[in-house]
């Protein structure tokens, strides 16, 4: 299991890779169309910012699981372990919550859009709301192993802290 989980992530990570170097070379393609031959690729902004909006949520994705997002716990260091574990649990409670509600409304937007066309690519409008989906199922997930790990007690004191100090440096897991 341990395997497939990380080349999931491994995937993601790779899968980001890709869709910066695409960006990369449709935005600075058709600048130089624009600027060097008074033509452009037409089709190119609106890709870049698809590929752009599935590049946030895959990131957020891997920032989800490696507890890479920045956040405030001047208060959660002065709690007793109990009050840190309460703390934990309602904010991945909350989370999860909020998660279910992005992946119901993606799903529902994906399914009404499906048939609608991109103007410039012509395609389908329900693959740009796909990302969210993606997106929340996947954080659902690691939110609800994080929680099961909470309740069965195989968490770690200085696990309980879930943000980083620093962007540079993310809390050791």
């Amino acid at each position: 299991m341990h395997r497939i989980v990380e080349g999931y992530f491994w995937t993601i990570k790779a899968t980001m890779a890709l869709l910066l170097s695409a960006m990369v070379v449709l935005v600075f393609g058709n600048v130089v169309l624009r600027y060097g031959f008074n033509s452009g690729i037409a089709v190119s902004e609106e890709l870049s910012r698809w590929l752009f909006v599935w590049m946030v949520f895959l990131g957020a994705i891997v920032g989800m699981r490696e507890h890479a997002h920045l956040g405030v716990d001047t208060l959660i260091r002065k709690l007793p372990p109990m009050g840190r574990k309460i703390c934990y649990g309602l904010s991945h409670a909350l989370m999860l919550y909020a998660s279910v509600l992005l992946t119901e409304g993606s799903w529902k937007q994906m399914i009404i859009n499906a048939d609608t066309t991109a103007p410039a690519s012509g395609l389908s409008v329900g693959i740009f709301y796909a990302a969210g989906l993606v997106f929340g199922v996947s954080s659902c997930v690691i939110l609800v192993s994080e929680l099961y790990l909470l309740l069965a007690g195989k968490l770690a004191d200085a696990d309980l802290i879930a943000v980083s100090e620093s962007e540079e440096q993310p809390v050791p897991r």
